[in-house]
């Protein structure tokens, strides 16, 4: 059964009979979004320091945010989580997942970096795969600058922030960087939405089939960059030796049956995998947590598995 709390999140988007993303074009969605997320996510926890970079990448130039629990120690230098947000490549910010990588940098006694990576359709694939290898090489280089500790470096994100973390993951194998988990809430992995989670839960469940089809079509440059495995990590040609994966799903959720795929294939290349699904809970609902107190607990156990990677737990 759903949530209770879910049902009424689901029951008041029924009633507010709104256009579909799709319907009102990217600019609006982005804005529509951010007002949903204030709505129903937690409040923002304090922290010692919260501070944008502007750093330049190739040519471009990103934000990235920092947040740090405690005073940065060059003599004992901290883990650290490089964050990508959600939004289908499209929609999200970093101030929409402000809250969330509060809540990770307290809870798991780390610092945060969280990409305000290129959007679509902007900036189409594979614009946010670059900026996300890019910023992952940019934090490496300047770890101890910023009081990190280069051989504790964890990468993480939600829904299209996953896909992004578990391609950074398989990018960091191939480059020889050491990273100690990959964090990964309800991912999007496959190359097409056939899935019979997509057939189940495909309308009716916050993130629609019809939305799946426009964010990607904002973002794919044409039906081959489907089979480009920084899309679509499932395709990757193979998978032994990238990090160890934490990966909760929501069993509402048209990604839910992807996600067990990509744990079946790390387990099967001896990638040690954790897999958690949240019973009740719909996609997105990492961001739920200030009105579906049930969602609390994946913050809890996200930041037990990052201090268990980093060696704090």
């Amino acid at each position: 059964m759903l949530d209770p709390q879910v049902e009424k999140i689901l029951y008041w988007a029924k009633r507010a009979n709104q256009p579909g993303y799709p319907a009102i074009g990217a600019v609006q969605a982005r804005e529509h979004y951010a007002k949903a997320v204030a709505t129903l996510d937690v409040a923002p926890l304090a922290l010692h320091e919260v501070h944008d970079h502007r750093v330049e990448l190739a040519g471009r130039t990103l934000t990235i945010r920092q947040y740090a629990a405690r005073p940065p120690s060059w003599a004992q230098p901290s883990p650290a989580l490089l964050y990508l947000h959600g939004g289908g490549f499209t929609i999200g910010s970093i101030d929409t997942h402000d809250r969330v990588c509060r809540v990770l940098a307290a809870g798991a006694s780390c610092q945060v970096f969280s990409v305000d990576y290129r959007l679509a359709p902007e900036h189409r694939f594979p614009a946010a795969v670059d900026d996300t290898f890019d910023s992952l090489a940019w934090l490496r280089a300047e770890a101890a600058a910023f009081g990190v500790d280069a051989d504790r470096i964890a990468v993480g994100g939600d829904s299209a922030g996953g896909t992004l973390a578990a391609a950074a993951a398989i990018h960091a194998r191939d480059r020889g960087w050491p990273l100690v988990l990959q964090l990964l809430l309800y991912p999007g992995l496959s190359s097409h939405q056939q899935t019979g989670s997509h057939r189940e839960f495909g309308a009716g469940y916050l993130l629609d089939s019809d939305v799946i089809d426009w964010f990607f079509s904002q973002y794919l440059r044409g039906p081959d960059d489907r089979l480009d495995w920084r899309f679509a990590p499932l395709l990757a040609p193979t998978l032994q030796g990238v990090a160890p994966a934490w990966i909760g799903l929501a069993q509402f959720d048209p990604l839910h049956d992807e996600g067990l795929a990509y744990a079946e294939r790390l387990a099967a290349a001896g990638v040690p995998v954790h897999t958690s699904v949240y019973r009740g809970m719909i996609h997105a609902f990492f961001q739920h947590a200030g009105f579906v107190f049930a969602a609390r607990q994946a913050h809890a156990d996200a930041c037990a598995a990052l201090r268990a990677a980093f060696g704090t737990a």
